[in-house]
């Protein structure tokens, strides 16, 4: 599987409606879905919680837990609903996740951790990774990280995504552990020289496919495998319609914002045929417009209009609508977000 790029696991975030939306503007970047505890997949609703659609893939399921039976029988359920790959949250600082004895709180039990991805690749036939911090509150970065990698690859898991920021689980909230900790790249980059054999990706505060880029360079004589991409690709979603044939090289045309909605317009009609209301789709898309003339009225109408009893995909046209009319009154200036 190419890692080049991939996109974040974000809670409340990458739903599937989300992954449908980043696909139509990326047919190469791994995408993730959000977290989901190994009991729920166990327990729950499993349409509900794992469902997605074919257009998703290469899509990996994400799941947070500690116990081993549990993780090996959610990661068998996961592979047979068709996910690409398994990945196990070992990053997330949440007061919730704590409690549960898992998520970054785990850097503190590599051995653990261990037995879980021990478990899980036994289980399943695909891919088994590792989404990790490079350390908890006062752990020294240089030990955690790599005793956490070493553990996991001494049981055969060769894929680390490297969050490149310590979590303080004590005094800083998970909003402010995404970017008060200093990030660390080098360490990310010291790891990979040290354990070429690894695939080692790096993910944190990476803002624009330019730094993207300036991460896979290896002119330091270091190849990352791959770069993962949060925030900015759910803010700024326009950016991913390059990724293919800047961080991939594919000879393809770039994605403009237009052609991505008409991409996303079969998904969403589907789904609106299912019952699905209208903004659990188009509020993935409310950053697509940004820095474009009628961006701001774009915005209003996919948050208005598309709450609006039986709303459909009319409003999707009259929002694109704005845009066209305000571009064609204004040119090519940008409009303040």
């Amino acid at each position: 599987m190419d890692r080049r790029l991939s996109i974040a696991p974000m809670m409340d975030w990458t739903d599937r409606h989300c992954r449908a939306f980043h696909r139509a503007l990326t047919s190469r970047a791994l995408l993730y879905t959000e977290m989901v505890t190994a009991p729920a997949v166990i327990h729950g609703d499993r349409q509900r919680l794992l469902g997605f659609d074919p257009v998703e893939h290469p899509v990996a399921l994400q799941l947070g837990g500690s116990d081993p039976d549990q993780l090996a029988e959610a990661a068998r359920i996961g592979e047979a609903f068709g996910y690409d790959e398994i990945n196990l949250n070992v990053g997330c600082p949440s007061d919730r996740v704590q409690s549960g004895r898992f998520g970054a709180c785990l850097m503190r039990e590599p051995s653990l951790v261990a037995d879980c991805m021990a478990a899980i690749k036994a289980a399943v036939a695909v891919p088994g990774t590792v989404k990790c911090r490079i350390g908890v509150d006062d752990q020294d970065p240089l030990v955690s990280l790599f005793e956490t990698v070493d553990a996991c690859a001494a049981v055969g898991v060769e894929v680390f995504i490297v969050h490149a920021r310590k979590a303080w689980l004590q005094g800083l909230s998970p909003k402010e552990n995404r970017d008060v900790p200093p990030l660390d790249y080098g360490l990310v980059r010291r790891l990979k020289r040290e354990r070429p054999h690894l695939s080692i990706s790096i993910n944190g505060g990476i803002a624009s496919l330019d730094e993207a880029e300036a991460h896979l360079d290896a002119s330091d004589g270091v190849r990352l495998d791959g770069v993962m991409l949060g925030r900015a690709a759910y803010h700024e979603p326009a950016i991913l319609g390059q990724a293919d044939r800047r961080l991939f090289g594919t000879g393809t045309p770039d994605v403009d914002a237009f052609t991505a909605i008409d991409r996303y317009r079969p998904y969403m009609a589907a789904r609106l045929a299912e019952g699905v209301h209208l903004p659990a789709m188009t509020r993935h898309m409310l950053g697509l417009m940004h820095g474009r003339p009628g961006a701001r009225t774009f915005r209003r109408i996919l948050t208005v209009e598309a709450a609006g009893p039986g709303a459909g995909l009319e409003v999707v046209d009259r929002a694109v609508e704005a845009v066209r009319e305000a571009e064609a009154r204004m040119g090519p200036r940008t409009e303040a977000a």
